[in-house]
């Protein structure tokens, strides 16, 4: 929760809080539209490659979504950039550019990254339920993701699978 009040804008609470709740890694914040975005359901669509995941946003994120959104369109209401994230360089820019991950790193304390956010995520998931479908369902990982996941928190369930 420290980390949230460390943000200072819109973009950096969405930033903590993506990888923190949802377990987005950076590349995938980077490329979020904002047409993926439906605050009336509550949903953010993420694209993987020829996959969609969709999220149920959390209360929090709903809000923060909502208040970025805002703030975008009150910064830059002539800006045509289609990705949820933007910055100053690329909301204005033509060729449309995601925000880089630089930007993003940025938006943290110093030494986190989305990556350590998401990972950390998966973890206490996993402490929780040692699933791994339970895993790919709300975190929309792979099989094998999911199952390294399971392995590293509970070695002694993985210890007698074959390899």
């Amino acid at each position: 929760m420290g980390l949230l009040d460390q943000a200072t804008s819109p973009l950096g609470r969405l930033v903590v809080t993506l990888p923190s709740i949802h377990a987005l890694p950076g590349h995938e914040i980077r490329t979020l539209r904002t047409t993926g975005l439906d605050l009336s359901r509550g949903t953010l669509e993420v694209q993987r490659g020829l996959l969609r995941h969709t999220l149920q946003l959390e209360e929090l994120i709903h809000q923060l979504a909502a208040d970025g959104t805002t703030c975008r369109h009150l910064r830059w209401p002539a800006s045509t950039n289609p990705h949820l994230l933007v910055s100053r360089k690329t909301a204005v820019d033509p060729d449309h550019p995601a925000v880089n991950i630089g930007t993003l790193r940025a938006a943290l304390s110093k030494g986190l990254t989305p990556a350590s956010l998401c990972q950390d995520r998966i973890l206490s998931k996993v402490f929780e339920s040692a699933d791994p479908l339970k895993l790919m369902r709300l975190f929309g990982i792979t099989e094998q993701t999911a199952m390294r996941y399971v392995g590293a928190a509970h070695p002694e369930s993985t210890a007698k699978l074959p390899r």
